[in-house]
């Protein structure tokens, strides 16, 4: 069986690959065509010199050329697209740090982050509960520019507190008296990958499916 399935994988590759070397014979065919048909009704008077021929006969290799090319880049993105599914199903089950400014307490403990576009002489992360009051404070002190990474240890005891809840926390960046501007930093854990036409989408717990080229770092 396994035999019968390796002959017709190679029927299939020899067809394919005998259509696309068909194509290319008549794609320069039809170029030679249109060529004798050109030099036979020039103008005898304005005859075509051999820079325009051989200028003529380079467009048609340029043509070719590019068409091959094209299908190496295909073949390319091809395996590159695997390779990422290869390597995101290991991802599975881990944490990765996005954009977003949600806070998961985790065996007591939450972390998050922040990237800085510029220095700040003062860096203040404020907690959120989930209907948006802020209920702790931390003072970061001053950070270059950069990503940073904080984590917060709530009380215990806290009315309401438990693994999983949606905290929020906002970054307050300052140079002087002038805000620094700022991304908020969250971490995510992924659930399971897929593949669409422009690469790897990883589905994460709580930000949904977003683009490989979104996470910032992998934890």
């Amino acid at each position: 069986m396994n035999s019968a399935i390796g002959r017709d994988f190679s029927v299939l590759n020899a067809a394919s690959a005998s259509t696309q070397t068909a194509n290319e014979a008549g794609s320069a065919d039809r170029f030679l065509k249109m060529l004798v048909t050109q030099l036979q009704n020039q103008d005898p008077l304005n005859p075509m010199d051999n820079a325009q021929i051989t200028s003529q006969m380079a467009q048609i290799n340029t043509v070719s050329g590019i068409e091959k090319l094209n299908t190496t880049v295909e073949g390319l993105n091809a395996g590159f697209v695997q390779m990422q599914t290869v390597t995101g199903a290991t991802l599975v089950g881990r944490d990765v740090t996005l954009q977003g400014n949600r806070l998961s307490v985790r065996a007591g403990v939450a972390t998050g982050g922040f990237e800085l576009a510029g220095t700040a002489g003062s860096v203040k992360v404020e907690i959120l509960n989930p209907s948006g009051r802020v209920i702790d404070t931390m003072n970061v002190g001053a950070q270059g520019a950069g990503r940073h990474a904080f984590q917060w240890s709530p009380d215990p005891t806290a009315e309401g507190l438990q693994d999983g809840a949606a905290y929020r926390f906002r970054v307050l960046a300052n140079n002087g008296t002038l805000a620094v501007p700022h991304t908020p930093l969250m971490r995510d854990r992924v659930q399971a990958v897929s593949t669409n036409g422009n690469g790897l989408v990883i589905d994460t717990q709580f930000n949904g499916s977003v683009s490989y080229s979104d996470v910032k770092a992998f934890n």
